[in-house]
């Protein structure tokens, strides 16, 4: 009998030589070189214009994966209780080192010209790729009312625990700055040439270094989106990583503006992006959904780093708005 993989792959005009488990994927040794494959949870349709636009980044020059089609030249696999696998064409490389500073200055380049290249799709962009015009705002005000559901939560507990008394000391000052991104965000609109393809989880992971060529991989979050989002999360994950070294930071800003121009519009987003404390959201809404008899130190960990940055924190956001003053 075979196992799931191999089942998969029978619906391939591939010979399959061996098959390893990777990373939320298998990695396959076929007669067609090296493949990966993955669960997909998105439609048929997706799947396809997904197909289509690393079709036209190809074109353009940018290095990403291929979606494989099966025998019955679908481009995602179907089995029989309805889950659906993709297949790519596997890029063999490492991951962008987050310690190496001209490795990460070239992921933002490339970003950039991935941005670029997006913009000459001529085909019609479907819905199922669109967001909403606000969606950063509906974004945050979501996760205000989140933050403010940990507080309440916290607030009736008679007995707090050392995370618990560490959010609660550190709420106000934070959701202080949180409001005010999201009350600047109800003043104002994204303009249409804002908006483009965006990769959607622009991170170190997902750029490899192969060779002389450096690709872009994992697309499954393509979106059609305000574009320095994409830039916004990459350099956000290098800030804090960097202790938010203000010279860092404003030298990946000013290697996408090379590559791409950056409006003076874009630059407020970037800013908005950047000013929300969104990973003091992300450790109280993990903290929240996990709701154990005991707090993971690993949360305590998180948050103090996140408190210890703050003075950084504060002096790039000040460096970035005058960028855009």
């Amino acid at each position: 009998m075979y196992n799931r993989p191999e089942e998969v792959l029978e619906k391939y005009e591939l010979e399959v030589h061996t098959v390893a488990r990777g990373r939320e994927s298998y990695i396959c040794d076929t007669d067609h070189g090296r493949k990966l494959l993955k669960e997909y949870r998105g439609s048929v349709e997706r799947a396809a214009f997904l197909r289509e636009i690393l079709f036209c980044l190809q074109d353009g020059g940018i290095c990403v994966e291929t979606v494989n089609l099966t025998k019955e030249e679908l481009p995602v696999a179907v089995m029989e209780d309805g889950t659906k696998y993709i297949l790519y064409d596997m890029w063999e490389g490492t991951e962008c080192d987050t310690k190496r500073r001209e490795e990460m200055i070239a992921a933002v380049e490339l970003l950039a010209k991935l941005h670029n290249v997006s913009s000459g799709y001529q085909g019609e962009v479907p819905d199922f790729v669109r967001t909403d015009e606000n969606a950063l705002l509906f974004l945050y005000e979501r996760h205000n009312r989140e933050l403010n559901k940990v507080r309440n939560y916290i607030r009736a507990k008679k007995k707090k625990n050392e995370f618990e008394m560490l959010f609660a000391g550190k709420y106000e000052y934070y959701m202080k700055k949180a409001r005010l991104v999201t009350e600047e965000l109800r003043s104002i609109q994204p303009k249409p040439e804002m908006t483009g393809f965006c990769h959607g989880d622009y991170n170190q992971h997902n750029v490899i270094f192969s060779g002389r060529e450096t690709a872009v991989v994992r697309f499954e979050s393509l979106a059609w989106q305000i574009r320095v989002s994409d830039l916004a999360n990459f350099l956000r994950k290098m800030m804090e990583k960097h202790n938010w070294n203000t010279g860092l930071g404003m030298d990946f800003i000013r290697a996408y503006d090379r590559v791409r121009r950056l409006s003076a519009e874009e630059l407020r987003y970037l800013y908005l992006y950047m000013a929300y404390p969104e990973k003091f959201w992300k450790i109280a809404n993990h903290y929240y959904n996990a709701r154990k008899v005991w707090i993971s130190g690993r949360n305590i960990e998180k948050l103090e780093k996140f408190i210890s940055q703050e003075k950084e924190r504060e002096q790039f956001l000040e460096m970035l708005f005058h960028f855009t003053s």
